[in-house]
């Protein structure tokens, strides 16, 4: 007795590729109905090319067997076991009738002998066996073998396998069988593809054994072949892992980071991968907890394909994506879990459809799986990762879920410590952009430009810091300082030494005093920063060190006072090109304490160029100080240039190499008030000389054009030269100063220093100053070293 199986399938396609009949079998299979799919092209259902054997057979009009992907009508991939049959139609044409994989059961009746049995044993292995003559020549092969070759049997017979099937790999299997043919040893060989009858590919390994008579001579050989695509995919799955903990998180950058988790993906089980990030996260900042009644906004932040130039996407890097409530990468955001989804799933289609370009995206390209991780790290979900396939034929397995959670877990924390130092890098930048000045001041004085190169990765802040500094007089500081170390904590430091060095600057004390009491703090921040700060401090450990360069330029008598505690000396380019250091006394570093620092006094021709800078410009790892210091004067000595132009001259030449320390210049050029700017007069110690003193203030501010100023300006001399000769000592002069305003100043021999008070009702003093205070923009006195000089500053009339 002998039954069948019914058709799953059954198609009738004609010449043309047109479905001319469609079975219920091939309704239920891929859900099409009839009316959808008769007098379309066949073609339409495939969701992947034909195997090249059932091409081949087509073309010949021969019958056919082979496994095919098609398309259902949600857009999920079916793989069918096809047969493609030929018939005539009554008109003299062909028409083909393709149908499901049949199963014909076995026959027959009573017991089978031992040798049917050997025979049904080897037609139904569950893996494909296959015999060969002694020529090379296909004898026999069970179903699974004529399963995967995509042809029957009677086909094969008496075949070689470059006439089976042409090409790689082919012609390597012949190659192997011959060699067992001729030496009569096994072969062993193991390989990763797709056969001609499959649509997926599987990892094999082979078996070629020789088949010897009762002489032992061989008469031919068998192929088995064993189907180790699992464990093919865990050797791949370990791979990925272990190519995900050394490729990921080498920095500490976020972009990277997720850039380099795409690769890894790409390269080892998906087609095309995505990563969403939370625009919070991508800013450094800390993400918040995601809402599951809103919708959520994310950064597309990385993507990659196996196809270049990443085609199938839909938005670029740095593109908002709105993720909508309900859809399957707003649910796994709030759930933080993974999901494995097809095109046709319900949510997936509404979320693909959502937008045309999406749409077509998956439609061009095929997209059949998708895989939604959630990237997770401490407990707080910072973004999405979207892995696809529409290149490789299966879905996603658990297993790949499970690889793809790993290698997206070790990320997040990758990424999350990126976004923790985006943070705290971009608070240091904010703070040392606080703390170092911006645009220099206009000054009659100088010309000023500057660089300023933090080093580490990413431009770590440091501790090295500039200032320009207006004085009194028309006068200018220039100060270039380094704090030992980088970071915040040399960054924090720097800032507390400026702002000091600001401070004892509008004193006005001399470059020697100035680093003096600037050593004076250093000391204490080291007592109270240091390790012993549990234990009393008798002396400085020396933990908190600093090195600085103070000079004060004065534009009246182009004279340039200088002192330095440890630093390099300053470069001096005269307005002839020469160029040479300054040899000033070297002081020693800030923090040691108790020895002395010493100025010095130099004259510079107007239109000398200062070159102030600390010592990473310098001295590197490739090369010693007195190389960077030959460097540097070869930068300086060139044709005169803008200063901005001259910086970035100055870092060309000098900088081989990646530089290893913080690096500040300040570059300024010197300039001279003109003898029609600056007008003296020597006063006698005489109530007298207060009323010339006015009269000549007055006929000098006619001079220059500035009446409107003569009121103020009487009242301010006025009362400074009186104060000058009541309470100081000779000798006592006035001198006017019109530069970008109109300085006032009276000197005398008493070191006294003034102050306001405020004075009672009857009494007969104590109001000069307070309205020297009232009437001009800012006052002051300095100290000189013959006494004391008294100044007041007013803008200078429209």
């Amino acid at each position: 007795m002998q039954g069948r199986v019914p058709e799953d399938l059954a198609v009738v396609v004609d010449t043309g590729g047109a479905i001319l009949v469609w079975s219920a079998g091939a309704r239920r299979l891929l859900g099409y109905e009839p009316a959808e799919v008769v007098g379309r092209p066949a073609r339409t259902l495939l969701a992947t090319d034909l195997p090249a054997s059932a091409r081949r057979h087509l073309a010949s009009g021969d019958r056919w067997s082979s496994e095919v992907a098609l398309r259902h009508r949600n857009g999920d991939r079916v793989v069918v076991q096809l047969q493609g049959i030929p018939l005539a139609d009554s008109c003299g044409g062909s028409l083909w009738l393709v149908t499901g994989a049949a199963q014909t059961p076995l026959s027959g009746h009573g017991q089978p002998g031992a040798a049917a049995l050997w025979d049904l044993t080897l037609a139904q292995l569950p893996m494909p066996v296959a015999i060969y003559d002694r020529e090379g020549r296909f004898v026999a092969g069970n179903e699974v073998m004529t399963q995967i070759m995509g042809l029957p049997v009677e086909e094969m017979r008496g075949l070689t396998l470059p006439e089976i099937e042409s090409g790689p790999p082919f012609d390597e299997y012949d190659r192997l069988q011959r060699q067992v043919l001729r030496t009569g040893e096994r072969v062993f060989h193991e390989v990763h593809g797709k056969a001609p009858g499959e649509t997926r590919e599987h990892s094999w390994s082979m078996y070629f054994s020789p088949l010897r008579d009762e002489t032992g001579a061989v008469q031919g050989l068998s192929a088995v072949v064993f189907d180790t695509t699992e464990q093919y995919w865990a050797r791949r799955h370990l791979a990925v892992l272990n190519d995900a903990s050394m490729r990921i998180g080498t920095t500490l950058d976020v972009v990277r980071t997720v850039e380099e988790l795409a690769e890894v993906a790409v390269g080892g089980f998906a087609d095309y991968v995505t990563v969403d990030l939370l625009e919070s996260v991508v800013l450094g900042d800390e993400p918040r907890p995601i809402p599951p009644d809103q919708p959520v906004t994310v950064s597309r932040t990385a993507q990659r394909s196996i196809l270049a130039g990443c085609p199938e996407a839909v938005s670029a890097p740095g593109d908002p994506v709105l993720y909508p409530v309900g859809t399957p990468p707003q649910r796994a955001l709030v759930s933080g879990r993974a999901a494995r989804h097809t095109p046709g799933d319900p949510g997936m289609h509404e979320w693909i459809t959502a937008t045309q370009a999406r749409a077509d995206s998956v439609a061009r390209h095929m997209i059949h799986a998708a895989m939604l991780v959630p990237l997770r790290a401490r407990g707080v979900t910072l973004g999405l990762v979207h892995f696809l396939r529409h290149r490789t034929p299966e879905s996603f397995s658990e297993d790949d879920q499970r690889l793809a959670e790993e290698i997206v877990a070790r990320a997040a924390v990758s990424v999350d410590n990126a976004r923790r130092y985006t943070r705290e890098r971009r608070t240091a930048l904010a703070l040392q952009r606080s703390l170092l000045p911006g645009r220099p001041p206009g000054l009659a004085a100088t010309e000023v430009a500057y660089r300023y190169l933090p080093t580490g990765a990413g431009g770590e802040v440091g501790g090295d810091w500039f200032d320009v500094i207006p004085l009194s007089g028309a006068r200018v500081a220039l100060v270039v300082g380094d704090v030992v170390g980088h970071g915040i904590h040399a960054s924090a430091t720097m800032g507390r030494l400026r702002t000091a060095v600001r401070t004892l600057a509008d004193v006005d004390l001399a470059p020697d005093e100035l680093l003096t009491q600037l050593d004076d703090l250093v000391i204490r921040l080291d007592r109270e920063e240091g390790p012993e700060v549990r234990e009393p401090v008798v002396e400085p450990s020396g933990e908190v060190g600093a090195t600085c360069l103070y000079a004060i330029y004065d534009p009246v008598t182009r004279r340039c006072a200088m002192a330095r505690a440890g630093h390099p000396p300053p470069a001096l380019v005269t307005p002839d090109g020469d160029v040479r250091f300054l040899d000033l006394p070297a002081g020693p570093p800030l923090g040691l304490g108790g020895l002395p620092f010493e100025s010095a006094e130099v004259e510079l021709p107007e239109g000398s160029l200062l070159a102030l800078y600390t010592d990473g410009l310098v001295e590197t790892a490739d090369h010693d100080i007195e190389v960077g210091l030959g460097l540097l004067r070869q930068a300086l000595g060139g044709p005169p240039m803008p200063l901005e132009e001259m910086c970035d001259q100055v870092l060309r030449t000098v900088l081989t190499g990646r530089p290893a320390d913080d690096i500040a210049l300040l570059l300024a050029r010197t300039s001279a008030l003109d003898t029609s700017q600056v007008r003296t007069w020597q006063l006698p110690r005489h109530p007298a000389a207060v009323a010339g003193a006015r009269k000549m203030a007055c006929h000098q501010l006619e001079a220059w054009g500035l009446t409107d100023a003569v009121f103020a300006t009487e009242l301010i001399v006025s009362e400074l030269v009186t104060n000058a000769v009541r309470y100081g000592d000779g000798p006592i002069s006035l001198r006017l100063i019109r530069d970008a305003s109109l300085i006032c100043e009276v000197s005398d021999g008493s070191s006294t220093a003034p102050h306001l008070r405020r004075a009672r009702v009857y009494d007969e003093g104590g109001r000069g100053l307070l309205l020297v205070a009232q009437i001009s923009e800012r006052w002051g006195s300095r100290q000189t070293p013959a006494g004391k000089t008294i100044w007041a500053e007013q803008p200078l009339p429209t």
